[in-house]
């Protein structure tokens, strides 16, 4: 079975020899955020940014407006992103936005972080991730509030190339989005 892994049924299509098909799930550590309680003062106002989902922008995620205490990080189940973290938020009006980390950072309960493995390009992963946001708001239904869970994201199937394609395809459509910019700013 030419790019494929055996034990998977009913893949989209086939894919060239040196790639293979995995879920999101095997390519990184997926987590989910919280929020600790607003109630204790002590949780908020400290030097450890933490994101919701309107933070998230589409790319690299450079700036977070709030802050919780170290405290709230050690008796919550709040848990610390590293930099370099790919994220995407899980529901309500912002789903399927994205971003990437330029610092270590935790985040509400609507947003799924991914700590991506090595071999594998964050890069590459946020642009899977943003090709694929209609596919995960129509999995999100259609009910009042939307809702993507991890387990829809960690069990979406992606075509993984070896990871010096992975950086030509990062390249060829960072060159395309720099091209569209230039078309932008000159209508």
């Amino acid at each position: 079975m030419k790019g494929r892994i055996a034990h998977y049924t009913q893949l989209p299509f086939e894919v060239p020899q040196n790639w293979s098909w995995t879920t999101l799930g095997k390519i990184g550590k997926w987590q989910s955020g919280s929020t600790p309680n607003r109630l204790n003062k002590d949780y908020y106002n400290g030097n450890i940014p933490w994101l919701k989902t309107g933070d998230l922008n589409d790319g690299y995620i450079t700036h977070i407006p709030e802050y919780i205490t170290e405290k709230a990080l050690n008796e919550t189940s709040v848990k610390l992103n590293p930099t370099g973290s790919v994220l995407i938020a899980m529901y309500g009006a912002t789903i399927g936005k994205i971003g990437i980390l330029t610092f270590p950072a935790t985040t509400n309960q609507a947003c799924c972080a991914c700590e991506v493995f090595k071999g594998i390009d964050r890069e590459f992963i946020f642009l899977f991730l943003l090709s694929h946001r209609e596919e995960f708001i129509k999995m999100g239904g259609g009910g009042a509030q939307p809702n993507i869970s991890k387990e829809k994201i960690i069990n979406t199937y992606i075509p993984l190339p070896p990871f010096t394609e992975q950086q030509r395809i990062i390249n060829a459509v960072n060159k395309i989005f720099a091209q569209l910019d230039t078309i932008m700013e000159s209508l």
